[in-house]
């Protein structure tokens, strides 16, 4: 089964995932019913070993997608590339301008080897999940 793995780094995050989650039940042309969706909060700053912990339970998966949700720094992002080998998207959360800039500047800098896909958009970050899952049904056909 399909799945999509979302990450906060914090319990505030949540409903910027919620907006995620409505973002892909509402993209025609994908069949969510095929995917199962696991959230999780787990900070790579104060908890590492739960975000690994996290990637360890999803490590056998065919079809999977992380999407990380985490402000600031933003290590989460970079920590789960590093540590995974699926795609994760980073969907920044922010609440003005000036806290968008912070957050897109740590999101765009990942270290070599940690590759992030950051999407500012919920609705964009659901449908760039389900596109890349969308590559699996063509493995198999």
């Amino acid at each position: 089964m399909k799945k999509i793995v979302i990450i906060m780094g914090s319990s505030s995050d949540k409903p910027h995932a919620d907006k995620i989650i409505a973002g892909m039940k509402q993209v025609d042309g994908y069949d969510i019913s095929e995917c199962s969706i696991d959230v999780y909060t787990a900070s790579a700053h104060k908890d590492p070993l739960k975000v690994l912990g996290v990637l360890d339970a999803h490590k056998e998966h065919k079809a999977l997608v992380y999407i990380t949700i985490a402000g600031r720094s933003n290590a989460l992002s970079g920590f789960c590339a590093a540590n995974c080998t699926f795609p994760v998207i980073a969907c920044p959360p922010f609440a003005d301008k000036v806290d968008m800039l912070v957050n897109i500047n740590s999101t765009l800098q990942m270290p070599s080897k940690t590759p992030v896909l950051t999407v500012i958009d919920p609705g964009n970050a659901a449908l760039a999940a389900l596109r890349i899952l969308a590559l699996a049904d063509q493995d198999e056909a």
